[in-house]
């Protein structure tokens, strides 16, 4: 299992700089972290001492309480290396964050070793939880929960069994919990994202808060701008930052090795080639630019509901022009991308699968931005 670490690179955007080197490590190790379904400890241990756990944890407990374009950039480096190690290490901050918003109690249990804790996420409410003296009583199974062979927590979303029933996060210590093997994607193989199952486990009530908490961005003493913002607010981000860094990396392999060969007259691409690779780089740097207008935005720590539609909005659109970008470029690339040895075909799977999170789904953002502009305060 990886160690804990307490130091971190002093400077303000620290895990921006270490993100290099987990880039590094986690694109070495990405062949067997599709082969395996999950990532190899030397990455998650990289993402850790990166900061990634810390980024978002409250400085009172040891972390660094970081900014949201600090996050995106970090994460979408990571992801020139491997889409699943920056999908594990954007889930790890951004659980980081959530935790934040338990009683202090329960902010110091979960943070008792130090600020790296790692905690997954389970955000559905598909369990169940029923009152008992001091707490509650849990049950129930949660797919798709990325990187929780590695954790050390997790944070479970239930319905409260009572008259008028309520969704709450849980955190429980991962040796509660029991797994099964069931991640088996077309892309994003390394996330590990198994089934997570919880029988009859109390939670003591220092260790849950409501769903309305988060998704309003009311954190019990808040003194940082991340812990003062609504979950619509950034919740795109999270997911949208690791399709931008595939879509960097799938530029990379384009270029290096799976560009057509046919050239110009002058030595140059042909025109074809060059277009594809004009309009993809354009796609690739817009969806840079929307997520980083919605990060620092964001990072006010005062967004208007306006604010919230347009980051869902924007989100997903970035994670369309990304996947688009890819798209474009492995359609050009011709028979040669489609090899299993190609690392744009990875790209490519890893992209789609990424950008088909619910939380991406640009029909329902638009929907929710068309309301607001619509609504008398919006403007």
């Amino acid at each position: 299992m990886p160690t804990r670490q307490t130091h971190h690179i002093e400077t303000t955007a620290r895990v921006t700089v270490a993100a290099t080197d987990v880039k590094k490590i986690a694109a070495e190790h990405a062949q067997a972290a599709e082969r395996d379904h999950r990532l190899a400890p030397e990455v998650v241990q990289a993402m850790l001492d990166a900061g990634f756990a810390r980024h978002f944890v409250p400085r009172h407990h040891g972390g660094d309480a970081g900014t949201f374009e600090e996050i995106v950039r970090a994460v979408a480096l990571v992801g020139e290396g491997c889409a699943s190690a920056a999908w594990a290490a954007s889930l790890t901050a951004s659980l980081g964050r959530m935790a934040a918003y338990l009683p202090e109690a329960g902010r110091r249990e979960i943070w008792a070793e130090g600020p790296d804790t790692l905690i997954v996420g389970a955000l559905m409410p598909l369990g169940r939880a029923r009152r008992e003296e001091g707490g509650w009583r849990i049950n129930g199974t949660w797919p798709y929960v990325s990187v929780v062979d590695y954790a050390d927590w997790a944070l479970v979303c239930s319905m409260t069994i009572e008259d008028h029933p309520v969704a709450r996060f849980f955190a429980i210590p991962r040796h509660r919990c029991s797994t099964s093997n069931t991640w088996s994607s077309v892309g994003m193989r390394g996330t590990g994202s198994n089934t997570l199952h919880i029988e009859d486990v109390f939670v003591p009530d220092a260790l849950t808060f409501t769903r309305d908490a988060v998704a309003t961005g009311v954190a019990e003493d808040a003194r940082a701008a991340c812990h003062r913002v609504p979950l619509k607010a950034v919740n795109g981000l999270c997911f949208a930052a690791p399709v931008l860094g595939t879509a960097r990396a799938a530029l990379t392999a384009w270029l290096e090795g799976t560009a057509p060969r046919h050239t110009s007259g002058s030595g140059g691409l042909d025109s074809p080639a060059a277009s594809a690779l004009g309009r993809a780089s354009c796609e690739v740097d817009a969806a840079s630019l929307l997520l980083m207008k919605t990060a620092r935005t964001a990072d006010t720590g005062d967004v208007t509901a306006l604010d919230i539609a347009r980051s869902s909005r924007d989100c997903a659109f970035a994670a369309e022009l990304s996947t688009a970008a890819v798209d474009r470029l492995f359609a050009s690339a011709g028979t040669r991308a489609h090899q299993a040895s190609a690392p744009l075909q990875r790209h490519w799977r890893d992209a789609h699968s990424a950008a088909g999170h619910v939380v991406l789904g640009f029909g329902a953002a638009a929907e929710a931005y068309a309301r607001e502009v619509h609504h008398p305060h919006a403007r």
